[in-house]
């Protein structure tokens, strides 16, 4: 689908979060929300299940969370009654910690480490599924890259990819979730990306 990314952004910018969500179900055949259940993520996850309550979830889980991040996804697939699908590295966390561990961002292996904990298992299910829009909770702030963006872009395959909360702060998120009465979690460990500030790969 070919899309006038800048005029697109311009006419969004101001625009709520339910509004770009009702924009691009409109335009959608098969669209997708990702996950990691991390801080913040049950804000998308109500907001676009508000709009298509069947919408598929596609959760890749490393197979590093914290014990809090999978009691709190239990409780939002739960709670939102989420259609989740799951994908899993092909290899466990115990082998590998065997085999390779969790290297650091300086060692060569971290490239292979991120291949087989995150990349492959995200484009084994974006194969599967083969959506044309695909909501994400990038927001502005979060790494440089994510700056450049814009509340609409496009993925490198031609997904449309759709931030309804890009220029959101912390601040205004922690008051939709209190509004809403939706649980949130600070507990969260991503093995690929050790900084905070670092891209996790998915998005570039």
């Amino acid at each position: 689908m070919s899309l006038n990314l800048e005029q697109i952004n311009k006419d969004l910018l101001g625009k709520s979060p339910l509004e770009i969500i009702n924009w691009a179900i409109s335009l959608a055949n098969n669209p997708v929300i990702t996950t990691n259940f991390r801080p913040y993520e049950v804000a998308i996850l109500r907001a676009v299940t508000d709009v298509q309550k069947d919408i598929k979830v596609i959760w890749c889980d490393t197979g590093y969370n914290t014990v809090q991040t999978y009691k709190h996804a239990e409780d939002i697939i739960k709670k939102l009654n989420l259609n989740i699908h799951l994908y899993t590295p092909k290899q466990t966390a115990a082998h590998r910690n065997v085999v390779l561990g969790i290297p650091s961002l300086e060692n060569p292996e971290h490239v292979l480490f991120t291949e087989q904990v995150k990349l492959e298992p995200f484009a084994r299910a974006m194969k599967e599924h083969q959506p044309d829009v695909w909501f994400t909770n990038l927001r502005k702030g979060q790494t440089a890259f994510r700056n450049s963006i814009g509340i609409v872009s496009q993925s490198k395959d031609g997904i449309i990819k759709v931030s309804p909360f890009y220029n959101w702060t912390d601040e205004e998120l922690d008051t939709y979730l209190i509004e809403r009465k939706l649980p949130n979690e600070f507990s969260y460990f991503d093995p690929t990306k050790v900084e905070s500030n670092r891209e996790c790969g998915l998005h570039i």
